[in-house]
């Protein structure tokens, strides 16, 4: 599995790696992976079977891609992100095809929104997440989601179009809200200051 162009690096040989990646050391890249041209993933990452990872995306060191996620061009990820099995990135607010006279549309045809995943946070499983919106550091989006505005940090969100249903701490389990804005963790004892 290793690869002469990105040493230190396992790569599937089923994987498909454009040149011009990079691909930092200690990071896994499985079965029928893609990663197209410009993605740049830090080291320690670990990319499952069947994900696509777009032009020019950007993924920090020791995050974690599950099976069969797309990741569109126009979204970076800081470092210690999850990323469910079939979880979606879009970058298109608009899509279509063709234009309003039938022409087949081309890259200079739309505006390519953004998605900025925070540190340590949790994308579940077959979530789709809207362009143009940020997730804050250890948010945790639960399984199914449709993410169409921003989440704060810590922040748990659930449902289409998903909404704020509590706080989680840096481990993912819910917190308790004590005293102001102050929300503290019964399980670890985490505290964490945040607005409502």
């Amino acid at each position: 599995m290793a690869d002469n162009n990105h040493p230190g690096v396992r790569i599937h040989p089923t994987a498909i790696v454009a040149e011009g990646a990079v691909i930092g050391e200690g990071s896994a890249i499985w079965q029928h992976v893609q990663i197209r041209e410009g993605a740049r993933l830090g080291s320690c990452c670990v990319v499952g079977k069947c994900v696509f990872i777009g032009v020019d995306l950007v993924i920090g060191n020791n995050c974690k891609i599950e099976n069969h996620a797309t990741l569109h061009e126009g979204a970076t990820l800081e470092d210690g992100v999850f990323i469910g099995p079939h979880v979606v990135l879009t970058n298109d607010k608009l899509p279509r095809a063709i234009n309003p006279d039938g022409s087949l549309k081309s890259a200079n045809d739309w505006v390519m929104g953004h998605i900025h995943i925070g540190r340590g946070a949790s994308i579940g499983a077959s979530s789709v997440i809207i362009p143009d919106v940020s997730i804050g550091a250890w948010a945790l989006v639960g399984a199914g989601s449709v993410v169409t505005r921003d989440v704060p940090a810590h922040g748990l969100v659930v449902g289409n179009p998903a909404r704020l249903i509590g706080y989680v701490c840096s481990s993912g389990h819910r917190m308790q809200c004590t005293e102001g804005a102050l929300w503290v963790c019964p399980t670890c004892g985490e505290r964490v200051t945040l607005d409502r």
